[in-house]
């Protein structure tokens, strides 16, 4: 490996190692030694391979000359390399956290490893994935009670942090801009029009039973609400529940909606309507079913089903379904993005539900990210102010880019899809 200058280089971010075990220290023995050496080795070769640029500590570079090009400084390659052959993608993000490595341009040094996802491991060394990357671990599996502390893992960490970077709406999915690029002033306007035209689709007005699947921030519930709906909502978010009422009350529209700590699972009742936005990604390959079937039993036939999720390529989803990524390890555990054929496929042989629509939002969702990026990075100093660390903040930093390099590639997409039950 160039430039071993680890024990010298600066800027080593202070970790809590009881906050950060896996940060704090590097991994180390033989094995990970020489699996770091073929983890070095890999990573030029695709560098090589991409407009990026690698930059080492002694001044050497791998990839184009072009000096515009995004670059990923290294600061510390032993670090980086062992963490990479230690635990791959994993390693990849949490030396990020450690400070092994930063990038002025960070999602437009992803957008190109995202758009290579399927191929820069080769098919021969693909065969060993099951050896090499860690597997889900059961622990996180979206039963009843783990699914609560799964949403509170992430929806839980502070609403005073959510509202640092989301809109007023403190809607957080992807928004629908009437042009692209916007503004953070903008943003609310496209965060409803998004809503509008779910609730449009779903045929929700005055005296429509309207159930939500995820509550969010409650902004689904006061539009529809305001409508003249009859809304109940559901969430496994004590805090989002918790603000999510005062903001019905608020709006004075306390008597037309319910919103419930309860999980999805345990509904009952019959709805005109059912709205989920972004919820899908929470439960689980193995729940996919089930969620589905459970909407399926609580629409009246001819009901809607509006539903937002982002999509993954089927092929991708399939080798990952059981694989242990970064995005689960530290920002949503349990989750797992749905494809659109694993949905067509679980909605036509096991309900009722028909297609009645799709629309991409994929560009619009990485217009929302960049906006909700550049608030976050501009309101950094806040975050700190509200106990979160610096590891935090770089943690954070690398899932709002590295997401929003998903979308601007095309890997990752966001689609609205209407489902109607039967017949009408």
């Amino acid at each position: 490996m160039s430039g071993h200058l680890d024990s010298t280089a600066t800027d080593v971010v202070a970790t809590d190692p009881h906050r950060w075990p896996d940060i704090a220290v590097v991994p180390c023995g033989p094995l990970t030694a020489a699996r770091a050496i073929v983890a070095d080795k890999l990573l030029r070769r695709a560098a090589a391979r991409l407009p990026v640029r690698l930059q080492y500590p002694d001044g050497s570079v791998v990839g184009a000359a072009d000096r515009s090009l995004p670059t990923m400084r290294i600061r510390r390659p032993t670090a980086l390399a062992r963490r990479l052959g230690r635990f791959g993608l994993i390693g990849f993000g949490e030396a990020y956290m450690a400070g092994d490595w930063d990038c002025d341009d960070l999602t437009g040094f992803l957008t190109p490893w995202a758009a290579s996802a399927g191929e820069l491991i080769t098919p021969a060394l693909q065969r060993f994935r099951r050896v090499a990357v860690p597997r889900s671990p059961r622990a996180q599996r979206n039963e009843p009670r783990q699914a609560q502390r799964n949403v509170a893992y992430h929806y839980d960490l502070s609403n005073d942090f959510f509202a640092l970077f989301l809109d007023e709406t403190l809607s957080y999915s992807s928004a629908l801009f009437d042009h692209i690029p916007s503004s953070a002033t903008a943003l609310a306007d496209a965060q409803r029009r998004k809503i509008d035209r779910l609730l449009d689709r779903a045929k929700v007005g005055p005296g429509t039973r309207v159930l939500e699947i995820g509550t969010g921030w409650g902004q689904l519930c006061v539009s529809a609400a305001a409508r003249g709906a009859h809304v109940r909502s559901v969430t496994l978010s004590i805090e989002q529940q918790k603000l999510a009422r005062q903001r019905v009350q608020a709006a004075g529209l306390a008597d037309r909606v319910q919103i419930e700590l309860r999980d999805y699972r345990d509904l009952d009742g019959q709805y005109d309507a059912i709205v989920s936005v972004e919820m899908i990604e929470a439960v689980g390959f193995d729940f996919w079913t089930a969620y589905f079937q459970t909407i399926d039993r609580l629409l009246i036939p001819g009901g809607r089903l509006a539903l937002q999720t982002i999509t993954m390529p089927h092929d991708r989803m399939l080798a990952s379904r059981n694989t242990l990524t970064w995005i689960q390890k530290y920002i949503f555990p349990g989750g797992l993005l749905p494809s659109m054929p694993a949905i067509a496929e679980i909605t036509t042989q096991t309900t009722q539900l028909r297609t009645v629509d799709t629309v991409s939002l994929g560009p619009h969702y990485a217009e929302t990210l960049r906006l909700w990026r550049q608030q976050f990075t501009a309101r950094r100093d806040a975050v700190l102010m509200l106990g979160f660390d610096e590891v935090f903040c770089r943690m954070w930093q690398l899932y709002l880019a590295y997401s929003e390099a998903g979308f601007r590639s095309g890997y990752l997409d966001v689609q609205q899809w209407i489902l109607q039950r039967g017949r009408e």
